[in-house]
């Protein structure tokens, strides 16, 4: 069992690659130098690297996949998200990445604020903490989406393809 303050293991390889064709994939992120614009109020004691904020090469965007840059905490604040998401006809969003307490839980609330219907994959998400990230997921799963298993979501995400 992991303590408090024991980070959570990414979540590599669990989502991108057992995506049925012609679902979309989003990906957001943020640049290391945002001209002042933190995410959080929280000073950083190391110091960025150039590739602080990439993507990791397990879920690596694919040609034809959108990646989005951000410079708060939440997908959709100060980005044009809300734009693509209409342009393609989504009303449903399927949420993981890191971290459960910040970016994804801003994301996902600001989604049930739009309107969205949320769901959070539980093990394609990740944290600073066990504590920090169950939590969170528990307090998201209560009001603001459905957290469910990776299975859960590719066996529903598969079904809905044989019959449409």
């Amino acid at each position: 069992m992991k303590t408090p303050g024991t980070p959570c293991r990414r979540p590599r390889s669990c989502w991108p690659q057992r995506v049925p064709p012609g679902v979309p994939i989003i990906y957001t992120t943020r640049h290391v130098d945002t001209r002042g614009v933190n995410s959080t109020n929280r000073s950083n004691r190391k110091k960025l690297q150039a590739d602080s904020y990439d993507i990791i090469d397990d879920v690596e965007p694919q040609d034809g996949e959108l990646v989005i840059y951000k410079e708060r905490a939440s997908a959709f604040f100060g980005t044009p998200l809300i734009a693509h998401l209409n342009q393609m006809g989504i009303r449903s969003i399927i949420a993981l990445g890191e971290s459960t307490s910040g970016c994804v839980r801003a994301s996902v609330v600001d989604a049930y604020s739009h309107g969205f219907h949320t769901t959070v994959v539980e093990e394609c998400t990740y944290d600073r903490s066990m504590l920090s990230h169950k939590v969170n997921l528990f307090d998201l799963h209560h009001k603001y989406a459905d957290v469910m298993h990776v299975d859960e979501v590719v066996s529903h995400l598969e079904g809905m393809k044989k019959n449409a």
